[in-house]
């Protein structure tokens, strides 16, 4: 960083309690009150008077024998500056940088340091170091804008904002190839060893470290210009936020007293909504990992509705571009015990669903949209993969995210019986209304082979769900072979003994051949003649007692060299599972 040394003599200033005076033998005839601070100086011995048009101004009256005592509280930049400028007078040695500069050249002005005063002044000398050092650098413009902030109207009235900015602007329009300055960049993976040419996002650090308005004036200007791409754009607005929104975490811990607190979050939210109005239109100018992280924080931060919907909106036209660890945020909600937010993921799905379903499928590729929403149910699947494992995830939340994916999204439900394997692993002391209510939304007739094998000897699934799946095994071995019969579903549960189709009656036989004969013409693709069955059978082990009772009275007498029926439901499920696994073997 480049800086203008002016003057030669010793610093021979010094404080006694409150006063700053210069050491010297001549009478002090000059008080100058600024703020806490008193200086004791000269009018005429020293040349204070003749560089500052202002004091001669307020020293015109007097004689040059009389003492004068003046109070500058409103000089620009306090003491400090004022300070510089007197040193500058008695010739004091001074070292003007990008970091004192705007306050000195405020506090010139103020006391009328012009070359119209005195050839050679402050100001002058100020502007000329400005121009060909300030302006010239690339560090040093942003250092120079990042102080105008301490005077904000000086610094615009006197066009250090707008000069700045402008040569910021244009240094970063400049092909990467022809950057010759020093830069920060400290990207993981990044070595100026192993890397000899420039990056495009060379400029996005440095700028970062400016405020947030000023950051936006220069966002804006570059966009304006059409040069650089949109990515790139984007990319500067992750790395600001990167550099300026924290984690929840450290959000939540700022500050030591409520209100420092309050005055965090509200600088965090001006800063979040400010970037979110900047990105770019175009899709893919930010990644949707970015939304997301956005979206969670500024559900803490209570941003406006408007600032949500949008980044709700953002997210979901690149949801299927999505990981699952794109979406696992804590929950920020002070009544939700849940640790993933799942109601982020679930706004962001019906929103993606809605949008989905306004598209023209005439405008692009049905395989497309196909691809799009499978790719979406496939990351669901997975997501709730994970929730399950969260020890307070309650099943409506769990449910109700897994039955928006449309049917069409899932190509099997593979993905998603493994989450309810899970989720009951995780939840054994679910109630059979919450069990009841997690397995409805599997359809076992979507299950491969090796699953559907799986889930039949699955024992945390309800009863319910192991005999449709037992159905449908010996649905799928009835259609292989004809010679075999399995055992119908009621017979499963009553523990009865297979029977060949050769030992039936006449009357039964007819029966059974209008069964098989409607049962190849209807397919049932649908189901839903399925789902009656099923609930019929399902009856017997609702009123499992009842049953044991009437059965035990039955069977009685066909049975007395054999012993008693054993009506255990588990022993029952046991041995329907053997049976099943018996008759896919064969």
């Amino acid at each position: 960083m480049k800086f203008m040394k002016l003057g030669t003599k010793a610093d021979t200033f010094y404080t006694e309690q409150a006063t700053r005076t210069l050491i010297s033998e001549i009478v002090v005839d000059l008080v100058i009150q600024i703020n806490d601070i008193t200086y004791l100086l000269h009018k005429l011995q020293f040349p204070l008077l003749p560089k500052c048009g202002l004091l001669q101004r307020f020293c015109c009256d007097t004689s040059d024998s009389e003492s004068v005592s003046l109070e500058l509280h409103d000089i620009p930049g306090g003491e400090d500056a004022f300070e510089l400028c007197a040193k500058f007078c008695y010739g004091i040695a001074i070292n003007i940088s990008a970091h004192n500069f705007v306050s000195a050249l405020c506090a010139a002005k103020f006391l009328r340091m012009n070359d119209s005063i005195e050839k050679g002044n402050f100001v002058g000398k100020l502007e000329s170091f400005f121009n060909s050092c300030i302006l010239e650098g690339w560090k040093d413009s942003i250092a120079t804008l990042q102080t105008t902030a301490t005077l904000p109207e000086w610094s615009e009235n006197l066009g250090i904002v707008r000069k700045c900015i402008d040569s910021i602007i244009e240094k970063i329009l400049t092909p990467p190839p022809q950057v010759k300055w020093s830069y920060t960049y400290t990207r993981p993976g990044y070595t100026k060893k192993q890397h000899h040419s420039v990056p495009k996002d060379w400029w996005t650090e440095d700028v970062s470290d400016l405020d947030i308005d000023l950051f936006r004036c220069i966002i804006m200007a570059i966009r304006s210009t059409y040069v650089l791409p949109p990515q790139l754009i984007g990319e500067a607005l992750h790395v600001y936020a990167c550099r300026w929104l924290p984690g929840l975490t450290k959000i939540k811990s700022s500050g030591s007293s409520a209100s420092q607190t309050e005055e965090s979050k509200e600088k965090n939210r001006k800063i979040l909504e400010t970037i979110v109005s900047m990105i770019p239109a175009d899709r893919g100018s930010v990644s949707v990992g970015f939304l997301f992280r956005l979206l969670s924080i500024s559900i803490h931060l209570g941003v406006s509705s408007v600032t949500k919907t949008e980044l709700i909106r953002r997210a979901s036209l690149q949801f299927e571009e999505a990981t699952v660890s794109d979406l696992l945020y804590p929950s920020t909600s002070s009544s939700d015990q849940n640790y993933y937010d799942t109601e982020l993921v679930l706004a962001v799905l019906e929103t993606f669903l809605k949008l989905w379903k306004r598209m023209s499928p005439g405008a692009v590729d049905n395989s497309y949209f196909l691809r799009s929403i499978r790719n979406v149910g496939k990351l669901i699947d997975s997501y709730l993969q994970v929730v399950a494992r969260d020890d307070n995830m309650q099943v409506s939340k769990f449910v109700s995210l897994a039955e928006t994916v449309p049917s069409i999204a899932r190509e099997d439900h593979d993905d998603l019986y493994q989450s309810i394997s899970i989720y009951l692993k995780v939840h054994p002391d679910l109630s059979k209304a919450d069990k009841k209510r997690l397995c409805g939304i599997l359809d076992c007739q979507r299950l491969s082979p090796e699953v559907r094998a799986h889930a039949v000897k699955n024992e945390l699934l309800p009863l319910r769900t192991v005999v449709q799946l037992l159905y449908f095994e010996q649905d799928k071995g009835s259609k292989a072979t004809t010679s075999h019969k399995l055992p119908k579903p009621h017979e499963i549960l009553l523990g009865a003994k297979h029977r060949p189709a050769t030992a039936t009656t006449k009357e039964e036989f007819n029966r059974e051949e209008i069964r098989e004969r409607d049962h190849h013409k209807t397919k049932r693709s649908d189901g839903k003649l399925l789902a009656l069955d099923l609930e019929k059978k399902m009856a017997i082990r609702e009123d499992i007692e009842e049953t044991q009772s009437e059965k035990a009275r039955g069977v009685k007498d066909a049975s007395s060299s054999s012993g008693k029926v054993d009506l255990d439901p588990k022993k029952i499920i046991r041995r329907a599972r053997s049976k099943s696994e018996h008759g896919v073997k064969k």
